[in-house]
């Protein structure tokens, strides 16, 4: 792979964090359609890859704490699962608007890394069965493509099952 080259003023938090980190990734843009609402289907199609190999970031509430979870778009995320994962008893979805402030970004374009309050990361085993993996660069229409053990180092991520695959 090879480090996309954008202007830092154009860079979003999480491609200045990438960039600060020295990682090698490729940085992958399409022209999203306001009206989709299935944000990581549409970029697996626009990009030509698998579903399992792009990862949706969702904000979950775990025993009450924020936990960011990474799991493939073609299955969904297991909250049992997680929760076990995490060593807790109960997990939820938290809402748009505390996903939003939580993070800096907008739904749909959520990043892993660079967001505004840093919370544990949990990614879905899977990940680790391809040599790169896609996540959002904090904007919809932009994907990062990077290894699956860079993401896993980058956010200091533990790996477990939680994802319930389709």
């Amino acid at each position: 792979m090879t480090v996309a080259s954008k202007p830092t003023s154009a860079a979003t938090p999480a491609v200045r964090v990438l960039n600060l980190a020295g990682i090698d990734y490729t940085l992958h843009s399409f022209d999203h359609d306001p009206s989709t609402r299935r944000y990581g289907t549409e970029a697996a199609d626009k990009l030509g890859v698998g579903s399992d190999q792009v990862f949706k970031t969702l904000m979950i509430q775990v025993d009450g704490e924020p936990v960011t979870a990474l799991v493939p778009v073609s299955g969904q995320l297991d909250l049992k699962g997680l929760a076990s994962t995490r060593g807790a008893k109960k997990a939820q979805l938290a809402g748009v608007a505390e996903t939003e402030r939580r993070t800096g970004y907008p739904v749909g374009g959520v990043s892993p890394f660079g967001q505004r309050h840093a919370v544990p990361v949990v990614i879905d085993r899977t990940a680790l069965e391809h040599s790169s993996v896609f996540v959002s660069a904090g904007r919809r229409g932009l994907e990062i493509e990077i290894r699956p053990e860079d993401l896993v180092m980058l956010t200091n991520a533990q790996v477990g099952k939680i994802a319930a695959l389709d």
